[in-house]
């Protein structure tokens, strides 16, 4: 008898032990889920931002439409890629579309008017700072992602994890091979102290 409530007692830990560690980690997967979402929410504000800001340059620098035009194909790319659930795809569609936020920038340092422009400033502090909450989702998502990794690499998480089929996560990292992706958009503009232009 004392052998069958052994017995039994064992079963039971390992039950336990099982429920527990199995918790863990989809407490772990619900969290790198939920902060994949902020960083969905920060970009598609960036996505809602940047009709107004390339609308706004064009009123300045309407014959730069190439400029324009790649804006717009990045920032559609980049929707479409948030779309498929692939962070890599997504790093990459991201790196393309902050390029070519970069060379409009770049574009409006030749309009002293426009960096004037109040509409501009505006729409200036607010991509910059949709950019800060960008990198620090971003940062969030990453240590998400590392200690759900870390769980499920390490006995006995990896044993729970392979009977439940949890995987490991992809970082939301820029691709090492970019080093123009690894500089920030220029947001800032040193002759912003101007008078604002009444247009």
């Amino acid at each position: 008898m004392t052998i069958l409530y052994i017995v039994i007692a064992v079963i039971v830990i390992l039950v336990i032990w099982f429920v527990l560690g199995y918790n863990g980690l989809i407490s772990r997967v619900n969290r790198t889920k939920e902060a994949l979402s902020d960083i969905d929410v920060q970009l598609k504000r960036r996505y809602d931002l940047i009709p107004n800001l390339v609308e706004t340059v064009k009123g300045y620098a309407s014959h730069e439409t190439s400029v324009f035009e790649n804006v717009t194909k990045a920032r559609t790319a980049a929707m479409q890629a948030g779309s498929t659930g692939s962070p890599s795809d997504q790093v990459a569609a991201e790196n393309q579309l902050s390029g070519a936020l970069k060379t409009l920038f770049a574009v409006s340092e030749a309009y002293p008017d426009l960096k004037a422009n109040q509409n501009f400033l505006e729409l200036q502090r607010e991509i910059e700072d949709t950019e800060d909450k960008i990198q620090a989702s971003r940062r969030f998502y990453n240590s998400n992602v590392q200690e759900l990794n870390t769980s499920i690499q390490q006995f006995p998480g990896n044993i729970i994890a392979g009977m439940a089929h949890i995987g490991p996560m992809q970082l939301f990292q820029i691709d090492a091979s970019d080093a123009a992706a690894r500089e920030p958009v220029k947001v800032d503009f040193s002759g912003t102290d101007a008078a604002p232009s009444n247009s």
